[in-house]
């Protein structure tokens, strides 16, 4: 596995970790949980997301072969 492939699979279960924590804030009938989700998603995102985000960016600028949502959408895809 390639560190663009790394890069990508943390920043895609990071995003998801924050969704689910939107999820449970909706989900939940406590107002103090629900508070308390919803400053956890906000929190991920704008102190782990995003900068790992830019690092991406930044990683991939830097070294185009680590471009993985490109490589995937230029491969051809093989039909049954």
């Amino acid at each position: 596995m390639t560190v663009g492939q790394k890069l990508h699979m943390c920043l895609s279960q990071l995003e998801s970790a924050e969704a689910s924590l939107k999820s449970f804030a909706l989900d939940t009938q406590d107002q103090k949980a629900k508070q308390l989700y919803a400053q956890l998603a906000q929190t991920v995102e704008s102190q782990v997301i995003q900068p790992l985000r830019n690092r991406v960016n930044q990683v991939e600028a830097e070294e185009p072969t680590y471009k993985v949502y490109q490589q995937a959408q230029q491969q051809p895809t093989v039909r049954r």
